[in-house]
Order: structure tokens, then sequence, then C-alpha cells
């Protein structure tokens, strides 16, 4: 059983999108778990998952959480079934034959790992940041190339970290990648640019590189947080 975890928060424009294309491009639909997690959505992303829940045949949960994706995700973890769970943001879409892509990497020891990314947008920089997720350095890692691991992994490692409401990610990836165990699948999932676009490539790329030196340097959780509420905050 694959469970995917996909924490939201106003998504009523990505998650329908999202959800049929989980289904569409799975292999192996009887083994799919849909774990979506609401942080307090104002708009109709909740109705829209129920509708999704009566009219399709595949396993979905819907639950409650505190704000915060750290929150949402590990509330998502408590509720899913499967042996491999999947966390998904909901703006980004695996390529076909996700399900049997993950499999085959836990199969061969490969605990954990994530897809290589491709930006939904042709700027050149976006194009060269899709292009170096390919390769296995720790810098080219990030959320939104989702999140593959075996649940007895996940539950030694103690989840994802909620002291941080930004950066959860990359701390659990940190865990990760000392422990040596992750594996970038060479398939590009195709995740959105809407925060690019919306405040401009090089504003938003520069705050996220302050962001990664601030961490680096020591900043705390509420640090970095408070930084992202004052520049990125959509």
């Amino acid at each position: 059983m694959l469970s995917i975890i996909i924490p939201v928060l106003n998504e009523s424009y990505n998650l329908p999108q999202l959800l049929n294309h989980l289904v569409l491009k799975a292999t192996a639909k009887e083994q799919l778990e849909l774990v979506i997690v609401d942080g307090g959505s104002e708009d109709n992303t909740l109705e829209l998952a129920h509708k999704f829940k009566r009219d399709n045949l595949v396993s979905v949960h819907i639950v409650n959480s505190c704000r915060g994706r750290a929150k949402q995700m590990n509330t998502g973890a408590g509720v899913a079934t499967g042996d491999v769970l999947y966390f998904l943001h909901a703006d980004s879409f695996p390529p076909a034959n996700y399900d049997i892509l993950i499999q085959d990497e836990v199969i061969k020891g490969n605990l954990a790992g994530c897809f290589r990314m491709k930006f939904d947008n042709e700027h050149w920089w976006l194009r060269l940041a899709s292009y170096l997720t390919k390769f296995s350095w720790r810098a080219c890692r990030g959320g939104d190339q989702s999140q593959f691991i075996t649940r007895t992994l996940f539950d030694e490692i103690g989840g994802y970290d909620e002291n941080y409401i930004i950066y959860e990610d990359n701390i659990l990836i940190n865990e990760l990648y000392a422990r040596n165990e992750f594996v970038v699948i060479q398939h590009p999932l195709i995740s959105s640019a809407r925060l690019y676009e919306k405040y401009g490539v090089w504003f938003v790329q520069y705050h996220f590189w302050t962001i990664y030196v601030k961490k680096w340097m020591g900043a705390s959780a509420e640090e970095l947080h408070a930084y992202y509420k004052r520049n990125l905050k959509k």
C-alpha cells in the first residue's frame, strides 16, 4: 500500500486536478490510499475533496489538522495505513506510473527519495534549476520534488519537525542524507512556479537562498518563519 499524504490550505483550484491526476497516472489503483489533510481552508477545498471521495473507488481519507505543513503531514502519517508514505504538495504532479517507480526503489533497498522536478514555466533560471534536480547533491533538494519514505524509517526519524513552519521538508531531508538514505528517481514531477510568477523569479530565489544561508548559520525555526512572513508570505 502506498499512502499519498497531501497537506492542503485553500487549494480548491489545484486539488481536484491533482487527485484526478493521481488516479489516472497510477498503475495499481487498488494499492493506493489518498490522505488529504486540511489545515483550515476557507474556500471549498474540503467540499471538493469530499466530492472526489464520493465519486471514486480509490481509498480516500479526509482529515482536519492544525495549520502548518509539518503538523498536517504528521497528522496524515498518523492516519495512513501504507508501508510507504508519499508526501506531495497540492501543486506538484508526479509522472506516469509513479506508484510503481516508488515501489521499485523500495524493493531495491532505497528507503527514501524523490523525483527529479520540472517547473511549469520556461524561464531560463527555472529550467536550469529543474535540470539540476537530477543530481543527488543535497543543495538541489526541496519539498516541491515530493518525498517518499518507508513507514519504518519515517517513524525511526520521528516524522517532520513541527517546530518548523517553513523549511520542514529540508529538515527531514537532512536527516535522510545524514543516514545516506536518499535516491532521486530520474522521472520528472511537474511543479507549479506560482510563487515565482507572483513575486518574480529573482525576488523569490534571493529570499530562498537567504533562508538557506540563515539556517546554515544557525537561525532558529522561529527566525526562518519570521523572515519568510516578511518577504514571501503567500
